[in-house]
Formats: structure tokens, sequence, C-alpha cells
């Protein structure tokens, strides 16, 4: 797909999903010795959904996975729709659709592999980071340049809010 279409795409988006494992990190699972786990994630990723949901975009989470950390990194960020253990992302994605209000095509996914695919083929932008498998790559509208869990997230932020021509008014609260 071109930038250009990309772009089109991202001008209409009004809700952004997260995956977490791969996306808002880089897919490390780290476990202590009584089974907690811990995740580490990308402060600038976590700014730049700060700055997207201020510029009118609002954020979800939705996972396969079911963690405490994810639940206190969503409440830092300001991140009230979160939706863990979801063993179906698409029937989850659709529920999702019908609380919010919102079409397809005015939601972005971000995952990180093909049990993201069923999400990503219905969304508005459907945006994978460069690791993932060439099966998500190649279905994806935005591949990013960065890394999952190293500024993927944030490159994706950028990208809506630079289509949606609020970036320079975000930038603008800092760069005085």
């Amino acid at each position: 797909m071109s930038v250009e279409a990309a772009v089109e795409r991202a001008r209409r988006i009004r809700l952004i999903i997260f995956d977490v494992d791969g996306v808002l990190t880089d897919g490390s699972l780290f476990y202590g010795d009584t089974g907690e786990e811990y995740k580490a994630f990308n402060s600038r990723d976590g700014h730049g959904i700060k700055m997207l949901r201020a510029s009118g975009v609002d954020a979800a989470i939705l996972t396969g996975r079911t963690s405490q950390v994810v639940a206190h990194r969503a409440r830092n960020l300001g991140i009230a729709r979160i939706i863990q253990g979801s063993e179906d992302k698409l029937a989850s994605y659709q529920h999702l659709l019908g609380e919010v209000g919102l079409l397809p095509e005015e939601t972005a996914f971000m995952g990180d592999d093909v049990v993201d695919l069923p999400v990503m083929r219905r969304c508005g932008l459907a945006v994978t980071v460069p690791e993932a498998p060439e099966e998500v790559r190649c279905r994806a509208h935005l591949v990013t340049a960065f890394q999952g869990g190293r500024g993927a997230a944030r490159e994706a932020c950028e990208f809506i809010m630079r289509a949606q021509g609020t970036w320079a008014a975000q930038l603008a609260l800092y760069d005085r």
C-alpha cells in the first residue's frame, strides 16, 4: 500500500487499539520465581499514546494474554478500554466497536502476529512492526520502522497525528 493511501486511512481514525506483546513490548516475557510476570514498556511509546489521546483519538488494548502489569500500564496511560485474555480477538474487536459506536474504518489496530490478522483485515488502518512475520507485514497498511517495544507505537501515533493535522499542535506544547 502506498504511503498516501495509508495517510488517507489514518485521517479517519478515532480509536487505535494495541496488542501488547510484540507491540507495546518487545515480546519478551519475564517471570519471577513466584510466577509473577514482568514486562518492559517504552516511555516514548507511552507519551505518544498520551499525545494521540490529547489530540482526540482514543486508545484501547486488546491482548490474548492476561497480566496485571498491562492493567497498571493502561491506567498510567489513561486507557480505559482494556480487553485481556481474548481467545477470539475478532469477536472482542467487534464487541468493542459496538461499545464505542464506531465503524471499522474509524479504528486502527496495531498487532504483530498471525493471531492479529482477523482484526487487521477489518479495521481501517492496520499497523505492524518490522519483525512481524511476512504474512502479517504484507497485510498491514503501515509497517513501522521502529520495533515493537522500541518506539513502534509512538511512530504509529505520530503517523496518525500527522495525517490528521494535529501533530504540530501537540509538539507546540513542548516546543516553546
